[in-house]
Parts: structure tokens; C-alpha cells; sequence
């Protein structure tokens, strides 16, 4: 899948250096009050017992986070806008990975324990986030630790929990989507649960994926910074057809048609 310009959907006001400070000066108070009154707030309201209390199918907690998440997406200039509906229950949701703004997208939409580089622990505030959003951190590369996680991720799904996953393994500029990797999905086998793809377009027709994927070299700190002084655009988080336990043979066949969906969504 090949994004359309980068520049494609901006108009010349709002990418002026003067329009850049204005956000700036607009965003970051908003971003402090964010981080520094509710999110202590979140913290405080989601310890037991207050946080385990019931809202309709979901803890108390896990919907502050959902909330926060959505704030911050709003802070950062982003509409959010969900077309489909995410599956209740116990369920594997895989998404195509943009840039770290992807967990605060679906966070905001539905709880679900990601699966994340472990680098993102040490990330602030959304690697606090993550981990209290139930994230099971792997490192790349290690055999030891993808066993670790699957054998997690599989505990989750079958104790009635959701997991999300970014199967293509690390980010890619925004510009294409890579393959899947199978071996996630095998929980999702061995669990017998659905697993539902879910496309995140950036901007009208995702023209701004690779604005807010990472620049070559461009570290977290610096992409936070620079979606931050970014013009408000759309972000869409499309939850797609679930594939249902045995509709399709194998972990391989699943990741292909995941993979399928979402490219479809990205491109219709």
C-alpha cells in the first residue's frame, strides 16, 4: 500500500512557522493540564476498589483510560472517528502500526492489553499509560521473550480479556504496510477467540500517514513534539469484519486475510 502525499490534505495558513507557534502556545498548557491535574485523577480513580467497579461491561478503570486517551488525542489536534464497532469479550484486535500515537487511537475506542516493544516503557507518560493499560512488553529479537508473551497473551484470552497486537512488527514511514507476522496469531488459535482487524487512517483518506509516522531517524521525544505542533486532521479508526475461530485454517491463512482487510480499508 503506497500513502498519498504527505502534503496532500494542508493548506498553506495552517503551514505557516506563525500558525505552528499559535498550536504550540495553545497545546502545550493543555497538554500539561492533561498530563499534570487528570491524569493523577485517572490514577486516583482507578485504584481499588472505586476502579474495579462495573460500567456496563467494562471496569471503571479501563474506561478512564479510554477517556484520557481520547483527551490526548484531542490535545494533539486529532477527530477522532470510529466506522465499525469493536468486538466485546475476549478477542485479538490487530491494527497496521503508524507511530505511537496508534495505542492512544485504539485505547481510546475499546481496552486491550497491547503488545509492545519494551522500549515504550521507558517512553513518558504513554509508556506510564501503556503499562497501566495491562501493555505486555517484548523485546525484539528475543525468541525467550516472544514465547513470554505469547504464553501471556494467550492466559488473557482465555480469562475473557482482549489483546491487541501490531503484527507487522515495527513501523514503516507511514508509506506501506508490511507483512504479517504469523506466529501472533497463534494465541488466537490455541485461545478460540475472534480476531478482528482494525485500519488507522491519519488525515482525509489517510494523506497524512506519513506526517505522523516517525521521519527517518526522528526519535520519540521529537515526534511527540513535532505531532504536537501539527494542524488538526481526522483520525479514523475502522473496525473491520472480525475473523471468526475456524473460518480459516491456520495462523498463516489468518494473518493474510487480517492483513487483506485492513489494506482494503486503507485504500477504499
Amino acid at each position: 500500500m503506497n500513502a498519498p502525499s504527505p502534503h496532500a490534505g494542508a493548506t498553506a495558513p495552517f503551514a505557516t512557522p506563525a500558525a505552528r507557534a499559535l498550536r504550540y502556545l495553545i497545546r502545550v498548557p493543555l497538554l500539561a493540564w492533561h498530563v499534570l491535574i487528570d491524569l493523577p485523577l485517572v490514577l486516583l480513580l482507578s485504584t481499588p476498589p472505586i476502579g474495579s467497579l462495573r460500567l456496563g461491561d467494562e471496569r471503571l478503570e479501563h474506561r478512564l483510560i479510554s477517556a484520557w486517551s481520547a483527551g490526548l488525542m484531542r490535545v494533539f489536534g486529532f477527530r477522532l472517528r470510529r466506522i465499525g464497532e469493536p468486538l466485546p469479550g475476549a478477542a485479538m484486535f490487530v491494527a497496521n502500526h503508524v507511530s505511537w500515537i496508534d495505542i492512544e487511537a485504539l485505547h481510546s475506542q475499546r481496552m486491550m492489553g497491547f503488545v509492545a516493544k519494551r522500549e515504550i516503557e521507558s517512553w513518558p507518560v504513554v509508556g506510564w499509560l501503556a503499562a497501566r493499560g495491562e501493555t505486555i512488553f517484548h523485546a525484539r529479537g528475543s525468541t525467550e521473550s516472544l514465547g513470554g508473551v505469547l504464553h501471556e497473551m494467550l492466559a488473557r484470552l482465555r480469562a475473557g480479556r482482549s489483546v491487541g497486537v501490531f503484527p507487522e512488527g515495527g513501523t514503516r514511514g507511514g508509506s506501506e504496510i508490511g507483512p504479517f507476522h504469523a506466529r501472533i496469531f497463534l494465541a488466537a488459535v490455541e485461545a478460540g477467540v475472534p480476531v478482528q482487524p482494525v485500519a488507522l487512517r491519519y488525515g482525509e483518506r489517510g494523506n497524512a500517514q506519513a506526517v505522523v509516522a516517525f521521519a527517518p531517524g526522528e526519535s520519540f521525544f521529537g515526534n511527540f513534539v513535532r505531532l504536537l505542533g501539527e494542524p488538526p486532521r481526522l483520525a479514523e479508526i475502522h473496525f473491520l469484519e472480525p475473523i471468526a475461530p475456524g473460518e480459516t485454517d491456520g495462523r498463516r491463512r489468518i494473518a493474510e486475510l487480517a492483513r487483506a482487510r485492513i489494506v482494503e480499508a486503507m485504500t477504499g
